[in-house]
C-alpha cells in the first residue's frame, strides 16, 4: 500500500515538472529494444544506466557457484538498476536480462547526476525514486521472513497474474527461494 503511495507521489512530481526539467530529462534518455535473453547489464561490468521498462519484463541475478539465483522480477512501468554499481560506480554483481522482448528508456547515470546538480526537482526525484526501491526492499524482506512460498507465489500472481504466461517457471522458482519442485507441487494444490 505504501508503495503505491509513493508511486503516486512520484508520478505527481513528474507530471508537475516544468518544461525545461523535462525537456532536459528527455534529452538524456534513449528509447532501446532488447530481444528476449539479451543482457542490458554483464556481472562484473559497471551499471552505467537506469532502465525504465516500457513494455516486457526483466529479471536481475547472479550466480551462486553453479546455480542462478534471480533476485528481482521487473516489469512494465518500473525501474531496472543494479543498485550499488549505479550509485557507486562499482562492478555489479548481478546481471540484467530480458525475460521477454522489452522496450526501456535507458539514462546514462553520469548525465542524470550532471543534471541534478542544474535542476533541483531532479534531486527529489531522484530520493524519492530510491525512498519506494527501499521500501520495495523492505517488503520483499519482511515477506520472505513471515509468508511461506505458498503465500509469496499467490501474492506474486495476484500483483502479476500474467506471469506465468511469460516467465519460466525455473526463474520464478528461484525468485520465490524455492526450488523448481516445490513450486510444481504448490500449483498442483492450487
Amino acid at each position: 500500500m505504501t508503495e503505491k503511495i509513493q508511486l503516486k507521489k512520484i508520478d505527481e512530481l513528474i507530471q508537475n515538472l516544468d518544461s525545461e526539467t523535462l525537456s532536459a530529462l528527455e534529452n538524456i534518455r534513449e528509447l532501446k529494444r532488447y530481444k528476449k535473453g539479451e543482457f542490458l547489464l554483464h556481472q562484473d561490468k559497471l551499471c552505467r544506466y537506469s532502465f525504465w521498462i516500457e513494455q516486457g519484463i526483466l529479471r536481475k541475478f547472479y550466480w551462486n557457484d553453479t546455480k542462478e539465483i534471480t533476485t528481482e522480477l521487473i516489469f512494465e512501468h518500473d525501474i531496472a538498476v543494479s543498485f550499488d554499481s549505479y550509485v557507486i560506480q562499482k562492478p555489479s554483481k548481478e546481471f540484467i536480462q530480458a525475460v521477454t522482448d522489452v522496450t526501456v528508456y535507458q539514462t546514462e547515470a553520469q548525465s542524470f547526476q550532471m543534471l541534478k546538480a542544474k535542476f533541483p526537482k531532479l534531486v527529489e526525484l531522484d530520493l524519492m525514486m530510491t525512498e519506494y526501491y527501499a521500501m520495495w526492499l523492505e517488503k520483499r524482506l519482511f515477506e520472505f521472513r513471515t509468508r511461506n512460498a505458498t503465500e509469496r507465489y499467490l501474492q506474486l500472481l495476484r500483483q502479476q497474474p500474467h506471469i506465468i504466461l511469460e516467465v519460466p517457471l525455473t526463474y520464478i522458482a528461484s525468485y520465490l527461494g524455492i526450488s523448481l519442485e516445490t513450486l510444481s507441487r504448490i500449483r498442483s494444490k492450487i
